[in-house]
């Protein structure tokens, strides 16, 4: 056997462009794209989404696109943003979903930082990306841009257009060659997508995934979520978030149908729903708690599989929206990681309990998915594993395929990540449980310290959310003379209280109080009529941690 040695026939990169060319094959004559856009054509078959890419691709590459470079998209979850996820990559170039709600100025950084030699944008942002690209130095050649019509009226094309050569996306498909060659991957660590991080923690930074990493993580993402042949897929999960998890790949592995959302609202995402038949959904917690806010005349008929992540969903929030007929799927991961790599995998048993210790197993984020080789809590200074009690906070590890290749042009935060050790280190702060289920508590900055003990803002955040007034809630650390730093809630309603009513902030921490610890109960609570979010949907801490420090600090708060 030992000269039985890796060649060429069984060494094929491996790349998740090859799920299209079989979709075309085995599910050509059925749905792949379903705009809901009013003025958009027709739905496309996934025969006509192959011919469409392999034309797209084409015409990439006559623009002078090379192999490696950085092509970007300024767009919303349509079938132009969909079918870039394959055509990019076709012409050997490397797909960058850039974040539509963020500022031109952002957006000019991201364009500048990773070289991008040509943009698709959609024509609701044209605007937004003239103005990055004003903002280029007079010396940088701009990248060429190609304007995405979609669903806009005639009229408004030209409006967009005037005074300016722009092809349309539906041009360059025109005059491409559905007979390309398209370009495969020399290897499979070859670069494919470059994601920029959200920037909660800190600037963001320009995350590198290889060919090897999306496919491997699309086809984990199927086993793990049980995904069947050909569900109806709604996009609610922003494409530019991490690819769509790699949704936008692994719908083509199983010959789904693609929902496409321009916009996402409860009235637009429950009307989808039963035109469509929807079977599968993914989203951050706050579409999840969007839709369970939302009055519904009847529970939805069929049950909708609603995978969630990105932050541990309160079981208030799971408990309600499971009562409107979704089936919520918990799991984590990072843009590091292309995807979910933890899932709370469900025992048949937990079946049997009631529906608030459901919930709450349901919150935890589970052990690692088959695609993961491992994930481990460690403390963050010797490297050792902690205690499996549920309660020892350590910072969580990872090691798998589907790990990123770096952070680019950033080789100090890629090492300070990526350790020699073996293990890839997270910043996030959790638990393992005796059961070998994973909890996060928090993000690393985001853990209180009051009088010595660590408070996870996310536990009491899990209890704010279960007050049936409360519609958003986040915990920071507000300076105490006494104990250092006590929680501060920041609260936003589903009614507004009346101004100055401090009978409203005491019913809160008397809440808190009769179901937490008193070390963890809040000591200032905070009415906002909405909290700050990043462009991810996230709410941003760091602004309520500043907020916070402005309040100066707590005095005779020895309770």
């Amino acid at each position: 056997m030992d000269l039985l040695k890796p060649s060429a026939p069984n060494s094929t990169p491996l790349t998740p462009i090859t799920f299209l060319e079989r979709a075309a094959t085995v599910y050509g004559d059925c749905p792949s794209l379903i705009p809901t856009a009013t003025n958009t054509a027709a739905d496309y078959t996934w025969s006509e989404t192959h011919r469409r890419c392999l034309k797209m691709a084409s015409a990439i590459a006559s623009l002078g696109v090379d192999r490696g470079d950085v092509v970007s998209v300024v767009a919303p979850n349509t079938p132009a943003m969909y079918e870039l996820h394959f055509a990019v990559p076709m012409a050997g170039a490397v797909i960058n979903t850039v974040n539509t709600r963020l500022d031109s100025n952002t957006v000019s950084v991201l364009l500048r930082h990773g070289e991008s030699k040509l943009v698709f944008v959609d024509y609701q942002y044209l605007a937004l990306l003239l103005n990055a690209l004003s903002i280029f130095p007079p010396n940088l050649k701009p990248p060429k841009l190609v304007l995405i019509t979609d669903d806009a009226p005639a009229a408004e094309i030209q409006s967009y257009t005037v005074g300016f050569n722009y092809p349309t996306y539906e041009e360059l498909v025109e005059s491409g060659d559905p007979g390309f060659n398209w370009v495969r991957p020399k290897s499979e660590w070859d670069p494919m997508t470059l994601n920029y991080t959200s920037g909660t923690t800190s600037s963001p930074k320009g995350v590198v995934h290889c060919h090897r990493s999306i496919f491997i993580m699309a086809l984990d993402s199927l086993i793990d979520w049980f995904v069947p042949k050909q569900p109806v897929y709604l996009w609610t999960l922003p494409m530019f978030h991490s690819n769509g998890w790699c949704f936008t790949w692994a719908m083509a592995a199983v010959g789904g149908t693609n929902v496409c959302l321009r916009k996402v609202d409860p009235p637009t995402v429950y009307t989808a729903i039963r035109k469509n038949q929807v079977t599968h959904m993914c989203g951050a917690p706050v579409i999840l708690n969007m839709l369970s806010n939302f009055p519904i005349s009847e529970p939805l008929k069929n049950p909708v599989q609603f995978l969630t992540g990105g932050a541990p969903p309160p079981a208030a929030v799971l408990l309600r929206t499971e009562s409107l007929g979704f089936v919520v799927s918990h799991g984590y991961g990072l843009t590091e990681v292309a995807g979910v790599v933890v899932s709370c995998a469900w025992k048949r048993q937990w079946n049997s309990f009631p529906a608030t210790e459901r919930a709450r197993l349901k919150a935890r984020q589970g052990v690692r998915t088959i695609g993961l080789t491992q994930i481990d809590v460690v403390d963050p200074v010797s490297g050792t594993r902690v205690k499996r009690d549920g309660s020892t906070m350590g910072e969580i590890v990872l090691r798998g395929p589907s790990l990123m290749l770096g952070y680019l042009k950033n080789q100090e935060a890629t090492s300070s990540c990526m350790r020699n050790n073996g293990w890839m280190y997270t910043g996030d702060v959790g638990v393992m449980h005796t059961d070998g289920y994973l909890e996060i508590k928090d993000r690393s900055k985001d853990i209180i310290i009051t009088g010595g003990e660590n408070v996870s803002s996310v536990e009491v955040e899990s209890v704010l959310y279960s007050h049936p007034a409360v519609n958003e809630a986040a915990v920071v650390a507000r300076p105490d003379e006494f104990w250092g730093e006590t929680p501060c809630a920041f609260v936003s309603l589903k009614t507004s209280p009346p101004a100055g009513n401090k009978r409203s902030e005491n019913d809160v921490i008397e809440f808190c109080r009769a179901r937490l610890p008193h070390y963890m109960v809040p000591r200032t609570v905070v009415f906002r009529e909405e909290l700050p979010k990043t462009s991810t949907g996230k709410i941003q801490k760091a602004v309520l941690r500043e907020n916070a420090k402005t309040m100066g600090s707590l005095q005779a708060s020895r309770l």
